[in-house]
């Protein structure tokens, strides 16, 4: 075992260049492009903006240009790369036909402030759609509109903000929030005015009911619950907490990004949520990357819909229209209805599965989360029993007794030819290694996956470990000071 790595499981191996900032080449500008000076004197009230410097415009040709950029895209790892098992984040593969779907030119080539009758192809899709997604959630009403995943969060605190103002309860701004939630839930309750109060997870990593009472009172705005949850476990109480919190006169909020263990099988508004968020980008498909793009919808019940941003798209007949009317709306939370590209690829990974076999999203991708579980139980330690979700939970308690750390073992796994899962989330379990497979991927994948783990639990059990602390050895970067990358920043390079 003290032999370098030489087996890899997915990667591929080929011609990949070293590439220079474009500030760092330093040859002369080439003179393709000239622009006319200026001609008399400069205006007094612009002679502050007169450059007294050269601009530092990198000298690259369009050959050059077009390389550079090439090569730095080869750098990247996607969904269409290989396997991205980001526990939280749903990278699925997002198919072909949802791509051809969005660039046909009756969609692709339409602007949102169209007069409705120069597009009613696209609002009957979009208003489709919304039959389509309150249905697979269990509500009454729902918003194409935001933009994401936390857009929709504070879309939807803000609906619950103005449900409790027009009650005369105007003093409830409390939001209670479980200690395994998304770091984007306490913040989308502070735009809206209000503040949070952690709930202890339980033993089991699901909310406790007694710490779920303790803070419970007529403050009480919104309880943000995730289901299932971050550590990959459903919230069995589901129904008991809902009538808790609305006994104690508040709402509760479901975070639906982890939506994809559930449709076709479960719905959120039957558990007695009041208001959800749908990534449509993470349950339905979308290309991931560059943080976008997204979409949020959110659903609510009858109570909360008279609060619904507007736009909204109407049907009267035949005939499709976009409603601005509404004296209780919380007003337009994106200059469109919605994401619209975004929206259509959904439209389309729904319409491929039918209301016959949408469930088989959710089947397959708990299926794929627990054969990795069992595959891995053993090597790893699994911080809570019994079956997951759509992922799985490890930690690196084993492996540190080795002194090895989630970190090794995330860069161990770029050298082996595999995107690291997310690591160190949940906060609330130490060493946390979240995967998750979505249902896109093959047994075969699964299988390669999981022998590269395994035999990084085997070299820490050897004792040969000082690879380990090394990767990544292949790429181009080696491990870097992350910390400092991050608290340090270098955002803008030195013109001398």
């Amino acid at each position: 075992m003290n032999e370098p790595v030489s087996s890899t499981y997915s990667a591929t191996a080929g011609i990949q260049h070293e590439e220079a900032l474009l500030f760092e080449y330093t040859h002369e500008a080439p003179s393709s492009i000239n622009l006319p000076g200026v001609d008399g004197d400069i205006p007094a009230e612009l002679s502050a903006f007169t450059r007294q410097n050269p601009a530092g415009i990198p000298g690259l040709s369009e050959p050059e240009t077009v390389r550079h950029f090439v090569r730095l895209s080869q750098w990247n790892h996607g969904i269409e790369t290989g396997f991205y098992p980001l526990g939280s984040c749903t990278m699925k593969y997002n198919p072909r036909v949802n791509e051809q779907v969005v660039r046909l030119p009756g969609l692709a080539h339409i602007h949102p402030d169209q007069p409705d009758d120069t597009v009613q192809g696209a609002l009957e899709l979009l208003y489709e759609l919304q039959q389509w997604l309150t249905e697979i959630s269990g509500f009454s009403h729902i918003t194409l509109q935001p933009a994401a995943g936390a857009h929709g969060e504070l879309t939807g605190l803000m609906m619950i903000r103005a449900a409790l103002d027009a009650r005369g309860q105007q003093h409830r701004k409390k939001v209670l929030v479980p200690d395994s939630a998304h770091g984007t839930n306490p913040a989308s309750a502070a735009l809206c005015g209000m503040y949070t109060v952690e709930l202890k997870s339980g033993a089991d990593g699901r909310i406790d009911l007694d710490e779920l009472k303790a803070h419970l009172d007529n403050d009480t705005a919104a309880l943000m619950m995730t289901n299932p949850n971050t550590v990959g476990a459903f919230e069995s109480n589901v129904k008991e907490i809902c009538q808790l919190v609305h006994e104690a006169g508040g709402f509760v909020y479901g975070d639906g990004a982890n939506l994809n263990a559930l449709v076709g099988v479960a719905r959120p508004g039957d558990m007695g949520i009041d208001c959800l968020h749908i990534n449509v980008h993470k349950t339905f498909s979308t290309p991931h990357g560059g943080g976008g793009p997204g979409g949020g919808p959110v659903a609510v019940n009858t109570t909360l819909a008279p609060y619904l941003p507007v736009p909204r798209i109407e049907k009267q007949g035949d005939t499709f229209s976009l409603s601005h009317s509404s004296e209780t709306s919380i007003g337009s939370v994106l200059g469109s209805i919605g994401q619209t590209g975004v929206l259509l690829r959904a439209a389309a990974y729904i319409a491929a599965f039918g209301s016959n076999h949408l469930h088989k999203i959710a089947e397959d991708a708990v299926l794929n989360a627990n054969y990795v579980l069992n595959r891995l139980k053993d090597a790893y330690h699994v911080p809570f029993g019994g079956l997951c979700k759509h992922e799985c939970l490890l930690t690196d308690d084993i492996q540190e007794k080795h002194g090895v750390k989630t970190l090794d073992i995330a860069k161990q796994l770029i050298d082996l030819g595999f995107h690291p899962m997310t690591i160190y989330f949940p906060l609330i379990v130490h060493g946390a290694m979240l995967i998750e497979p979505t249902e896109t991927e093959s047994r075969q994948t699964l299988d390669a996956f999981c022998d590269a783990m395994l035999e990084i639990a085997a070299r820490c059990e050897a004792g040969d470990t000082d690879m380990l602390h090394a990767a990544p050895v292949k790429p181009f970067r080696r491990r870097l000071d992350e910390t400092q990358a991050a608290r340090k920043p270098i955002l803008v390079w030195p013109s001398t």
